[in-house]
């Protein structure tokens, strides 16, 4: 009770920015993005509150606008469909229908469903099941999250007791659990068969972030004011929650002077292969040689789980990531998307081979990345990798 009374205090816009994944929401330019599940359009949500649409197979770029779309939150496209974008708003989700052949650059306000329920709000995260049959949304707000068939914009609330509202929504990828974050310091997976769910209490604060590997069966998450990921194994049942990568603070010497790279995580983002792992380091704005970075890890899942550290994305100076999500269909390996506190956002592209050492492209992007030529680059840090069975 005593924290739901703290979130109260908050405003929506700053409640979103505190539980949002993107790095200082409140003035990004870029508030959301989503890539498409099946093809290479996304959408972007702007600090205007307006969204747009981008095609590289159409000149059109639909803009979308609506009196209920304010402080964008979170977007997703639904699975095995070509026009159905959900957004996070501020008192409701939209789910816009937006017609893949229409020329229109401005589809209409009707082409949008409006999904509200009282107490429900700011939605700070949705989640489409891999099938898009229901969708899920969360509030700090709300103890309880909500499952919504979206045709009869209808829902049924999945309440637990603890933990204040929810926070933080992700659906793995073969549809068996969810993970639900609150803003307390424990965190909820839920199995969808029956949907029941198991409790996992942090030491310090609430998760921040998670994601899963391809088939559903690990999940990698990160906890507030930590700086170590930690690996869940829902192979056989779930098991004890082990560190698998520490990120505290670690200098390096490049060739513009020392570069201070760890600290607390702000998200992370696994590529649908399971090969490349993206973490967001918040790092200090008070520093300018502790600068918001991207970590990339080499990641495999089996026989045996897998981190090796392999390089940094960053940005030109001035320039922080804020956001990044990996493309979910490149077919030369992984493309890690980010969105830059610029306004700029370009496409990071690694090139899986089968040697050894992998090669990372960054063709027109303002981005740099600082490679890590062999993993004993890493002995004497305090960044590690374990192995787990």
């Amino acid at each position: 009770m005593k924290l739901l009374t703290q979130i109260r205090r908050l405003s929506s816009e700053d409640m979103i920015a505190e539980f949002s994944q993107v790095l200082n929401w409140s003035d990004c330019v870029v508030r959301a993005f989503a890539w498409h599940p099946h093809t290479d359009k996304f959408a972007v949500a702007l600090l205007d509150e307006s969204i747009k649409i981008y095609n590289p197979k159409s000149t059109t770029t639909p803009t979308l606008k609506h009196r209920l779309q304010r402080n964008v939150a979170a977007m997703q496209w639904k699975p095995l469909c070509a026009s159905a974008l959900a957004v996070a708003c501020q008192n409701c989700v939209l789910v816009w229908h937006v017609d893949p052949c229409s020329l229109s650059a401005r589809p209409s306000s009707s082409c949008a469903q409006v999904l509200s329920h009282p107490g429900h709000a700011p939605v700070t995260s949705i989640a489409w099941s891999p099938s898009g049959a229901l969708l899920l949304s969360a509030s700090p707000m709300d103890t309880s999250m909500m499952v919504w068939d979206v045709a009869a914009e209808s829902c049924v609330p999945l309440q637990r007791v603890g933990g204040g509202g929810v926070t933080f929504l992700s659906w793995s990828p073969d549809g068996s659990h969810v993970l639900a974050s609150t803003p307390s310091a424990l965190f909820r997976v839920w199995e969808t068969r029956m949907w029941t769910c198991e409790r996992w209490p942090c030491l310090k604060g609430r998760c921040q972030s998670g994601c899963w590997s391809p088939d559903g069966s690990r999940l990698l998450f990160a906890v507030e004011g930590e700086t170590v990921i930690y690996a869940l194994t829902f192979a056989g049942g779930p098991q004890a929650a082990a560190v698998v990568a520490d990120l505290s603070e670690t200098t390096f010497h490049t060739e513009d002077g020392d570069l201070i790279v760890g600290g607390e995580i702000q998200s992370l983002a696994w590529d649908p292969r399971g090969e490349r792992l993206a973490v967001l380091l918040k790092g200090d704005p008070q520093a300018t040689n502790r600068p918001a970075i991207i970590a990339v890890f080499k990641t495999r899942t089996s026989p045996i789980f897998e981190l090796l550290p392999c390089g940094f994305v960053q940005g030109e100076p001035g320039v922080e990531p804020r956001l990044m999500q990996f493309h979910p269909n490149f077919q030369h390996g992984a493309l890690l998307t980010v969105c830059w506190s610029s306004g700029r956002i370009t496409h990071v592209p690694f090139y899986f081979l089968t040697s050894a050492a992998p090669l990372v492209g960054l063709s027109g992007s303002p981005s740099r990345l600082h490679p890590l030529e062999r993993p004993a680059d890493f002995a004497s840090q305090s960044l590690f990798t374990e192995l787990l069975s």
